[in-house]
């Protein structure tokens, strides 16, 4: 790809029990770790997988899954994943991402607003809420330039876009959710060496 940076893999309860040694043999050396989706939705594997990253020597980065209609919906699931980092007791040393994505339809089936404004306010509120931590907006390229205003902003930016390019180049970049190590698939990510950033 002739990208400079380090290489990394986002995971979640579906990724079953990961090998982190194997992982980590193989140059991976972070992990974004989902705490869970919505207001409720506790990913079991959350601490699992921190500590199981953090004891092959691997930094670590989490994020969250919206189902967020509202602001206020934004305020509540901040709040629930600051929670779930909070009783694990385990420390980022990457930020937590909120994912606004639509993945699974359920925005779109439940009339949400989707203009720029509106998507937009959700990401500033949960962005407001969740401080102190340290956060930023994970989504596809195409979101992030139709939905989501990320320069107004200002935050750290994970761009998802599959492929040898990443158009955005933010901190983070998604390229490929068929990442093969182990007989396993991952996602793909490079997070960039902010000396060697293009900008």
């Amino acid at each position: 790809m002739g990208v400079i940076g380090v290489k990394g893999v986002d995971v979640s309860w579906y990724n079953g029990d990961v090998n982190w040694e194997r992982l980590k043999y193989n140059g991976i050396e972070f992990a974004i770790v989902r705490t869970g989706y919505g207001k409720n939705g506790f990913d079991e594997y959350f601490q699992r997988n921190v500590e199981g990253a953090h004891a092959v020597g691997m930094k670590c980065g989490a994020y969250h899954y919206s189902c967020a209609m509202t602001p206020r919906d934004a305020i509540i699931e901040a709040d629930f994943c600051k929670r779930i980092i909070a009783e694990s007791g385990v420390l980022l040393e990457l930020p937590v991402w909120f994912d606004m994505e639509d993945a699974d339809g359920y925005k779109e089936k439940n009339g949400f607003n989707f203009s720029r404004m509106n998507v937009t306010n959700i990401c500033r509120v949960f962005l407001e809420t969740i401080k102190p931590l340290n956060c930023g907006i994970y989504a596809s390229y195409s979101w992030l330039e139709k939905y989501i205003d990320w320069r107004e902003l200002g935050c750290a930016v994970w761009n998802a876009q599959w492929g040898k390019h990443d158009f955005l180049q933010g901190m983070m970049w998604q390229y490929t959710d068929k990442l093969i190590i182990g007989g396993k698939i991952f996602d793909g990510d490079i997070l960039y060496d902010e000396v060697d950033k293009p900008w």
